[in-house]
Formats: C-alpha cells, structure tokens, sequence
C-alpha cells in the first residue's frame, strides 16, 4: 500500500494534470472518472439507505416533484455544458434533515435536504440557483480534484518520512482536516460561476443566486472571516454574483423566450 501511494505521490508531479474541458483550468487528477463514479455511487446508496432506514427521505410528494422538476430543467443544460454528463446515471433525493446542505456527487447522485428549502423559504429560483451549484461541482471535475489531493498528500507524507528517515504521519490529521473540506475557495468560485450560468440557461433568475446568498449570510451571521474558510465570504460571494447577474440575464431571457 505505501510502495502504491508513493508511487502515486510521484506520477502525480509528472502526469497527474489534466485541463478541466468546461473551466479550462487545470487540474491534479489521479482518479479517473470510472473510479470517482463508481465510489460516488457506493456512498449515494449508503447515504440514502441510512436516510431510509431512519425515515429521513422527504415523503412529501409536492416538494419532491418541484425538486424534481427544478433538477431535471438544470440536468438538461449541464448535458449540454459538458456533453459526457450524458452518461451520466442522474438521480435526485430530498433528505428530511435540518441541515442548510446539498450536494452533487461525481456521475450526478445528488441531494438537497429540508433544512434548507424550509428555514430561508427558497423559491424555485433559489433552488436552482443551489443545485446548479452542486451541479456545477461535478461538472467541473471538483470531486475527482479532492480524492487526487487526497491521495498525492497521502503519498507525500509516506514519501517524506521515507527521505527524511522521520515519521511525519503526524501531519495526517492537519492533512485530513484540509482535504475533507468541501471545496477550495477556488472551487467554490468556479462552481458559483457556472452554477449561475447553469440555472439562467434552465431558465431560472440569475438574481436569485443574490437573493440566496443574502439569505444563507442572514442565517450564518457571525460566521468564520474568508481566510479561515473554503468559501468565499458571504459578502465578496454577492459582490461576485451581482456582476455576473448582466451576464447572465441574456441567456435568462432566452431560455423564456423559447
């Protein structure tokens, strides 16, 4: 296991890079995209059969369908933003948690929970606005880039122990704590970008994506400041949204006008 991770560590200085075909940004990718879908899809099953299992998957038909409707609308676009998608097995689940979460996997599990839709009262703008993000996310390669991280930290510690005769699995758990966050800033920045573009072209109000990030600010006052977080804060998230929103209008108007 360490000779492989090592290995990896390695090759990931040497041919790990890939440029992301939708950003253009490039990226260290050591997982291909079977293997992240495949992971995705162990985790999604697992996920929603413990939601099951302790009743938590939403039973309320009316927002399963709007969720549905929303998703599906967005699902188009992205198979037109990144025609691979296409391939991809799509799935949705409403989870009846409190949380203010949702997320797309690699390959298009994805999952919105209560928590939010109920407690900043979101119209169908603004949840398009949050799933177009998550959409986005896997669009842009951003969990095959985590679990190549991952695995390149993992092997950069094996290797440095290795050169320099010391044990430095210590950094392990500071190396944990980086990784399992959700997204870079960088990441989060890319996902608003594309996610905005995602919902317009769905036709759904790019000013919403504004209105939401009022609200999730709202929610989260007295949150960590930027440099302590994977996202931008609240405040520089809405000041970058707000002068995408003209970009965006045109396609918004355009998908009406169909």
């Amino acid at each position: 296991m360490k000779h492989t991770l090592l290995a990896l560590a390695l090759a990931a200085g040497l041919a790990g890079c890939q440029t992301n075909p939708v950003s253009g940004r490039t990226q260290l990718v050591l997982v291909s995209e079977e293997q992240a879908q495949a992971s995705s899809a162990q985790a999604y099953a697992q996920t929603i059969s413990e939601a099951q299992k302790k009743g938590r998957l939403s039973t309320d038909a009316a927002l399963n369908a709007r969720v549905k409707r929303i998703t599906d609308d967005l699902v188009a676009e992205a198979k037109r933003m990144y025609p691979p998608s296409r391939d991809w097995t799509w799935s949705v689940a409403v989870i009846d948690e409190p949380q203010l979460n949702a997320w797309c996997m690699p390959g298009g599990k994805m999952a919105i929970y209560t928590g939010i839709v109920r407690k900043l009262d979101l119209t169908d703008d603004e949840i398009a606005q949050i799933m177009g993000h998550e959409i986005a996310h896997a669009l842009l390669g951003h969990g095959r880039e985590r679990m190549s991280r991952a695995i390149a930290m993992q092997g950069g510690i094996l290797l440095g122990s290795a050169v320099t005769g010391r044990d430095l699995s210590v950094l392990t758990p500071v190396a944990d704590i980086a990784l399992t966050l959700p997204n870079s800033r960088e990441g989060e920045s890319e996902a608003d970008r594309y996610g905005i573009e995602l919902a317009a072209r769905a036709g759904y109000d790019p000013r919403a994506a504004v209105r939401l990030w009022e609200k999730m600010s709202a929610a989260n006052s007295g949150g960590p400041p930027q440099f302590l977080s994977t996202h931008p804060s609240p405040a520089n998230r809405i000041q970058a949204l707000n002068a995408l929103v003209p970009q965006m209008m045109p396609l918004y108007e355009k998908a009406h006008a169909r």
